[in-house]
């Protein structure tokens, strides 16, 4: 029964290749929204279904997750003014450019980025909108029309920049509003579109920017608004070394002092990047609960650091992933991402220490556990059919004994099928509903226009 009270179809996606799931060998049975159970091998399901889907040429996992995204920054990739920077002067190159962002642009820059993660197997699409230039104040509306006519789910968070370069911040005046207005605006979008429910397609959070571009008193009381309304907090913190030095300088506090004295250790909050952690600061965020969004591929682009994965796990930190914004991973590919976590913790811990379950893991329960989601991130029946399916016939795979370890250690980057919330999403390794290569063109035209 389907949660308006009408009967709801059965699909049985029957005897995959492989399957991230136990006892799922013999596949799974979608019941409307939900996965209704799993079938063992050489079982059938224990109640009639409608349809059956062969996927005896498919690897089965549970939807990515991305957890930490700038959308906007897709019209951005490459850009000559910042390549080859590390995080403070790309910044720094960046904001003028950005401040030319259009809501047209904006809007395109939001579909690209959303079918992009959606070919790459990620179900649930996270972003960290901060830039809000005149004109673009309707961005988070933006966001989540994009997401409900693609059909993905979204956590949607209303970023913010309040202290500019005249306040002692990083960036220029032309890019950060008061707290007043961003405080107000926070209200609006949650009171028009988060959904705490289980299964919400739509979620908002509340993510002023870093220590160095918002006052502490947006802190706090994002931190007040969060607990009024039950919705997740969201920042980047101790993403380098200068960031570190900021806040020692203009806080007389290091980093997790400060989200401390802000009211942010809890589990309400998850970070961006954390990568420069001492031990005492490890322990004192696993106690609190707060999760840490492992972003490896823009942490190796702008040479950020080693994000202390293992530790932050151990200590009780829910570790996810994230890919980033796409002008400083020029991706947004969670696969892609998936592959990197691996190598990069292996390169951090050992071969051993980190194993291909591991990085998936990270990007499916350990991201929904950032997100405090227990609907989501796993294969079982209860949860949201949310679930992303590999094919192995491409050259890259030729001779791959393990078909799970093969997604990983073989780099797929490319989803052939992508289900969400019971509904195919991809089909055949294209976007239902959109003309990805009329996409293209349009949202490269428009970068070359505004940013070129």
């Amino acid at each position: 029964m389907a949660a308006d009270g009408t009967d709801a179809r059965r699909l049985w996606i029957r005897d995959p290749l492989a399957i991230l799931a136990d006892g799922a060998s013999g596949g799974v049975v979608v019941e409307g929204s939900r996965i209704a159970e799993r079938v063992p091998a050489g079982g059938q399901p224990a109640a009639p279904v409608d349809e059956t889907f062969d996927a005896s040429r498919h690897v089965v996992i549970p939807g990515l997750i991305n957890t930490h995204h700038h959308f906007f920054q897709t019209l951005t990739r490459a850009h000559p003014a910042a390549i080859n920077k590390p995080l403070f002067p790309w910044l720094q190159a960046l904001y003028g450019i950005w401040g030319r962002l259009t809501p047209d642009a904006f809007r395109l820059a939001t579909r690209l980025a959303y079918t992009e993660l959606l070919l790459s197997g990620c179900t649930t699409a996270g972003d960290h909108h901060y830039l809000f230039p005149n004109g673009l104040e309707s961005a988070v509306d933006i966001q989540v029309e994009e997401a409900r006519s693609l059909g993905i789910r979204a956590i949607v968070t209303r970023g913010s920049m309040s202290l500019s370069q005249d306040e002692g911040g990083l960036p220029p005046k032309a890019l950060v509003q008061d707290d007043d207005t961003i405080l107000a605006d926070s209200e609006r979008v949650l009171r028009l579109f988060h959904d705490p429910a289980p299964g919400a397609m739509v979620r908002i959070g509340l993510a002023p920017c870093s220590p160095f571009a918002v006052t502490k008193r947006l802190m706090r009381e994002s931190a007040v608004l969060a607990e009024r309304y039950d919705c997740p907090l969201h920042t980047h913190l101790g993403e380098t070394r200068d960031e570190n030095a900021f806040c020692l300088e203009a806080f007389g506090q290091r980093p997790v002092d400060y989200l401390e004295e802000v009211g942010w250790m809890t589990r309400r909050a998850w970070l961006a990047h954390g990568i420069h952690f001492n031990d005492d600061e490890v322990r004192r965020l696993g106690a609190a609960g707060v999760g840490v969004c492992h972003c490896p591929t823009s942490n190796m682009v702008l040479a950020s650091g080693h994000c202390r994965t293992c530790e932050l796990e151990a200590a009780g930190s829910p570790v996810g992933l994230g890919v980033d914004g796409s002008a400083s991973n020029d991706s947004s590919n969670l696969m892609e991402g998936v592959r990197h976590a691996l190598m990069i913790n292996r390169l951090t811990y050992g071969a051993e220490a980190v194993t291909h379950l591991d990085a998936l893991r990270w990007a499916t329960e350990g991201s929904a556990a950032c997100l405090n989601r227990n609907d989501i991130g796993r294969i079982e029946p209860g949860r949201e059919a949310d679930l992303a399916l590999f094919t192995l016939d491409e050259l890259r795979f030729s001779g791959a004994h393990d078909p799970l370890a093969a997604l990983v250690l073989c780099g797929a980057h490319r989803a052939d099928r992508v289900m969400v919330a019971g509904t195919w999403r991809v089909i055949d390794g294209e976007p239902v509903g959109i003309e990805t290569g009329r996409l293209r063109e349009e949202h490269s035209r428009l970068a070359q226009h505004l940013f070129g």
